[in-house]
């Protein structure tokens, strides 16, 4: 497995940032963006989360 293949494997998946936005939503009340970067300023955001988030954040700007 390639250093590149590695990466891309710890990449959250569609489905799972699809999952996460609709999470978001209703955790912030329909304020998905403001909420995932709400979460993101926390202190204690564990890296994998940090990275699902992140990748949120990309798709709902990208919106």
């Amino acid at each position: 497995m390639g250093l590149l293949n590695w990466f891309a494997s710890l990449a959250p998946s569609a489905a799972e940032i699809r999952a996460e936005v609709w999470s978001l939503g209703v955790r912030h009340r329909g304020h998905a963006l403001d909420g995932a970067l709400q979460e993101l300023a926390g202190r204690s955001v564990p890296p994998a989360r940090a990275a699902l988030l992140k990748a949120c954040v990309q798709q709902l700007r990208r919106r």
